[in-house]
């Protein structure tokens, strides 16, 4: 009889959801499913409240990326006054931008996926997490607590704090950057790119462990997306889109974000409240695109600085593109090591010192749509107000959610190699779930369940009876 094996909750990732896998009547895996299991509806009950207050109501969608939210808020508050704003606000939400990558990305590396690296797929599930990993090696635990320390002060030391700082608004930013906040980043900079040299050689080294892994998890063909500057550079705040095949052939550039929609459609299933975007000339579901730091690694020609090229080149090969969802990790650490060169960069810049912050202006525009790349990918937000700036129509289109019909195809692709019948090991488990978190997916924006977060795993047949059940 047919059987259904659910893991519920994914562990290590940001927000709830749970996996459903489907066996046959043989006990092979016939289908597999990312379910997102909580409501958002942030766009609806925006509606009616003044754009302005936008950057401060979105950032609380997510607790660990506020930033990108942000951002993305800012920005179309400042097409709906259609301002341009001045070089030195543009820089300030840059290197924002630049830190919130850098603390989320160590976030994700160090706590959320190194306990499976370091520890082992099989490893005891008990210990298998942060904690084990800083009691099997305490060096590298607090290198990495300590990146993520400096990419959350690079924010603070702008915003005035680490978490929704109000700062970003329509026009430009609020507060300057002080010479004090300038040193202590400069001075900092030194061990940031040391702990980042060291993640990316230690994950040089796993790649010869896990190769399997690497060839398993999520490897399929799929279009990819992005921001991309001038001359195709590595981009994380402005430029134009960018869609790339599998072999990196460009099928489409220079997309404006306010033209979103017409490259960009968002279909719903029944079985989950995340929505499932896709590249609308292919159509549902062949349109599957993937987007964050994998796929800015793809789609842009260069990286703009030295070191990241330098490790751009390596991790794209012989064959230029890379399509196995396991390269995340590396993608991840070659942007922090971008984004610590750009943070440099800035600091010597003299309009980052700048005076003029914020353009004063009125209700111009009745529509607007503002993009930047959050930490997992490309993030839209799109405003329609009345005259008087109010919020009639919100569309957030989130990064998590871009990268939707290719979790699911990739939790079926680990589950068809791994599991054969209902008898299933927790260690298989456990790299279905380590196939979600290679995209470090953000549901925080869900509403958060309170208590211990157990997971059990009940092995159902078709008459709904429970045959196994597995906990931990």
């Amino acid at each position: 009889m047919s059987q259904r094996i659910v893991i519920d909750p994914v562990t290590r990732i940001e927000g709830h959801a749970k996996i459903s896998i489907f066996l046959d009547d043989e006990g092979q895996v016939s289908d597999a499913r990312f379910h997102v299991t909580e409501y958002r509806g942030f766009e609806k009950f925006c509606e009616g409240r003044p754009f302005w207050e936008m950057p401060g109501i979105t950032a609380r969608i997510c607790g660990i990326c506020p930033i990108s939210h942000v951002l993305a808020s800012a920005k179309a508050g400042d097409g709906i006054l259609a301002v341009q704003i001045s070089p030195t606000a543009n820089k300030l939400r840059r290197m924002m931008n630049l830190g919130q990558i850098t603390q989320s990305h160590a976030l994700s590396f160090f706590h959320l996926s190194s306990p499976d690296f370091l520890l082992g797929f099989d490893s005891d599930p008990a210990t298998r997490n942060v904690f084990g990993l800083i009691k099997a090696d305490p060096t590298l635990a607090r290198r990495g607590i300590r990146l993520r320390q400096f990419g959350q002060d690079v924010i603070s030391h702008l915003g005035g704090s680490k978490i929704h700082p109000a700062w970003a608004t329509p026009g430009g930013v609020r507060m300057p950057l002080t010479e004090e906040a300038r040193q202590d980043i400069r001075s900092r900079l030194p061990e940031a790119f040391e702990t980042t040299k060291i993640a990316i050689e230690l994950f040089k080294k796993l790649l010869k462990q896990f190769g399997r892994e690497a060839q398993i998890f999520g490897n399929f063909p799929t279009l990819f997306m992005g921001l991309v500057g001038q001359g195709g550079v590595w981009e994380h705040h402005d430029g134009t889109i960018r869609f790339v095949d599998a072999a990196r052939n460009i099928i489409a550039d220079n997309l404006a974000a306010e033209d979103y929609q017409s490259y960009i459609g968002e279909a719903v299933e029944p079985w989950s409240y995340l929505k499932f975007p896709y590249y609308k000339p292919m159509g549902y579901p062949d349109g599957c695109y993937r987007v964050g730091p994998l796929a800015r690694l793809n789609v842009c020609d260069h990286m703009g600085t030295p070191l990241a090229d330098a490790e751009l080149q390596e991790f794209r090969g012989k064959s230029g593109a890379v399509n196995s969802s396991f390269m995340y990790h590396y993608a991840r650490l070659i942007e922090i090591l971008c984004c610590l060169e750009n943070i440099e960069k800035l600091l010597d810049d003299p309009d980052i010192m700048g005076e003029r912050l914020r353009a004063d202006a009125g209700v111009n525009q009745l529509e607007s749509v503002g993009v930047s790349e959050a930490p997992r990918g490309t993030l839209f937000h799109h405003y329609k107000v009345d005259r008087y700036g109010r919020l009639e129509f919100v569309n957030l289109i989130i990064s998590t959610g871009q990268n939707n019909v290719a979790m699911n195809r990739t939790v079926a692709q680990i589950a068809r190699h791994y599991i054969r019948g209902p008898k299933v090991e927790e260690g298989l488990l456990n790299r279905v779930e380590a196939g979600i978190r290679c995209f470090d997916p953000c549901l925080s924006c869900s509403t958060h369940a309170l208590g211990s977060m157990p997971l059990v795993v009940d092995v159902v047949n078709s008459d709904g009876e429970t045959v196994t059940r597995l906990s931990r």
